[in-house]
Parts: structure tokens; C-alpha cells; sequence
């Protein structure tokens, strides 16, 4: 499952740069695929979706801090624990019951957007 920042958020930004996937941006910021992966031009997810990563795509939230549930891998083939959370001050970075993933399925998504 993917990380979601609650509308708690302070907009401290200490989150942002712990994310090994560059999934995480400041409110009403555009963002891409390819940013801080290493995806490039038209790629289909694992999910099956199609996209093209250089292409800038609208930010999830206007007020907050955001993560791109489709970037999230809950830090699993970096840390072991969700950097995001971690660093948290107000514990606003929490499991997203709307993107559940298996283990499995997110080490794909690792890998995928950081192939070896």
C-alpha cells in the first residue's frame, strides 16, 4: 500500500527529500515519472497503466504536501520503514487504504522505476 499525507500536514517539507523515489512533492507542484527514476518517454506501469514519464502530470493536492501513489513503494528495496513517516514531526505520513499493495508488489514497482 502506498503512504498518503494526511491534510494534518504542516508543509514543513522534511519528508521530501528522504523519499528514495522522488514521490513525494510540495503542494500544487507538477511532477513526472521520470523524476528521480529511471524511467523515460512512454512506459506502461505494472500496474498496465500507460504513460509517458517525461510529461508533467497535475499535482495530487493544491494545499499539501503530496506523495503519487503510483511512485510510492514505501521505501521497500531502500529502508525498512517509510522514510516519510519516520521523519514526520506531526505524523501526518500514513498507509493509503486506498492504494493496499503486497510486499511483492512494491518491490516490483522498485525495481521497475530502479531497474540494476
Amino acid at each position: 500500500m502506498a503512504i498518503i499525507i494526511t491534510d494534518e500536514c504542516i508543509n514543513c517539507g522534511a519528508c521530501e527529500p528522504e523519499c528514495p523515489n522522488t514521490a513525494i512533492y510540495e503542494g500544487a507542484e507538477d511532477w513526472r515519472y521520470k523524476d528521480g527514476t529511471l524511467l523515460d518517454g512512454d512506459v506502461v506501469l505494472p500496474n498496465g497503466k500507460k504513460v509517458n514519464a517525461n510529461e508533467d502530470q497535475e499535482p495530487v493536492s493544491d494545499e499539501i504536501y503530496f506523495i503519487v501513489p503510483d511512485k510510492c513503494t514505501e521505501c521497500k528495496g531502500f529502508h525498512d520503514e517509510p522514510q516519510c513517516a519516520a521523519v514526520c514531526p506531526v505524523d501526518c505520513c500514513i498507509p493509503d487504504d486506498e492504494h493496499v499493495e503486497s510486499e511483492e508488489t512494491l518491490l516490483e514497482k522498485q525495481r521497475f522505476m530502479h531497474p540494476e
